[in-house]
């Protein structure tokens, strides 16, 4: 088995930056002053303490997230919280959580949603194949709605909005595959949430912004563990939090920093994802993109070539020159290339040069 790396363009656990990697290689049988790996630390030590702390503020320079929000670290990825956000806000409160219906993921936060409390879909794309996000004069929000839920970023169908849906109530949003991918307007929002695994770490820890009067709708009849208010009162720390995670994101907030923030990062990926539309648009209809133009995901772009016997083709000559993990969801089928910020811009030019190859020969 090969030894280097290959451009890896899964959609999630996806690829990480390679400073972080080595950075975490280089720390990880000891961390500096603590005399053993993070692997092993209390997360009630001083140094965790640092680190827990470094995150957040690196989270909230990035974002620009004001004082009346918490910030908090959590388990259970995203299919968790598509079940505590109802749970905790709809439970206490009696009201409408109203939600947007694009892909398969926002689809399946509705369902969990609706085991918890009343649910409004005002706006779903299923007849059209979820190609498309709502305009917003689609979007008529019901009398008694406490919040707008919405996926920033459908992976699956390789769709995204241009920006948030214009409403009169809060959003709360699934941020998983955009997160720190470009500028967001936190005051907008009740909640976003992002697991970190496609965009800002490693999985196994849930990146949640919550605005503080979201957190006291909180009832006092949960669960601890699921109670965002004792979750954020303790911090993060109600448990034990999951420390490789937090460390691993403050890592990859230090490289975004480094990069020159979150406009740099937009420009970035801009870019590194005209290269491959431009290529699926020069190929003469050889190469087909599942969304509508003016909804194409930066992050992740959904194609297909003219037959499924091609796409197989197309994935196995691909890994052939290092070029991995291009096989589409099984609903969609095709292709599918998630170009996340650390998806270096060799790594598109890579891919788009062996498109139009392959292209060529085949087309």
């Amino acid at each position: 088995m090969s030894e280097e790396r290959a451009f890896n363009f899964s959609a999630g656990p996806a690829v990480m930056p390679l400073p972080v990697l080595k950075k975490i290689q280089e720390e990880l049988l000891c961390l500096p002053g603590c005399g053993a790996s993070i692997l092993e630390i209390s997360h009630r030590s001083k140094q965790f303490g640092e680190i827990l702390a470094r995150t957040k503020q690196n989270v909230k320079d990035l974002l620009g997230v004001p004082d009346n929000y918490q910030i908090m670290f959590l388990q259970g990825g995203a299919l968790t919280h598509f079940a505590m956000l109802p749970m905790n806000l709809l439970r206490s409160t009696g009201k409408s959580g109203n939600y947007l219906v694009t892909g398969n993921w926002s689809k399946k936060s509705a369902s969990e949603a609706k085991t918890q409390g009343k649910v409004d879909v005002v706006w779903d794309g299923k007849a059209e194949g979820y190609v498309r996000k709502p305009t917003d004069d689609e979007i008529k929000l019901t009398d008694d709605a406490l919040y707008c839920y919405f996926c920033a970023n459908e992976t699956i169908e390789g769709i995204q909005y241009p920006r948030e849906p214009k409403v009169d109530v809060p959003l709360i949003c699934d941020a998983s595959s955009e997160i720190f991918s470009r500028p967001v307007d936190i005051e907008k929002y009740g909640v976003l949430f992002a697991c970190a695994q496609k965009n800002a770490g490693p999985a196994g820890v849930v990146l949640v912004i919550m605005r503080d009067d979201f957190v006291e709708m909180s009832g006092d009849d949960l669960p601890s563990m699921f109670s965002y208010k004792k979750l954020a009162e303790k911090d993060s720390m109600l448990n034990t939090p999951p420390t490789f995670g937090i460390y691993s994101m403050a890592l990859v907030t230090d490289w975004l920093k480094e990069q020159g923030g979150l406009e740099a990062m937009a420009a970035l990926n801009r870019e590194k994802a005209s290269l491959l539309y431009d290529a699926i648009d020069g190929s003469n209809g050889f190469y087909r993109v599942h969304g509508q133009k003016e909804y194409r995901s930066v992050m992740n772009v959904s194609f297909r070539t003219p037959s499924e016997e091609l796409d197989k083709e197309f994935q196995e000559e691909a890994k052939k020159v290092g070029l991995t993990n291009l096989n589409g969801h099984r609903s969609v089928k095709g292709e599918r290339a998630s170009i996340y910020n650390a998806m270096p811009r060799e790594g598109v030019v890579a891919l788009r040069d062996f498109m139009v190859d392959f292209a060529q020969k085949k087309g």
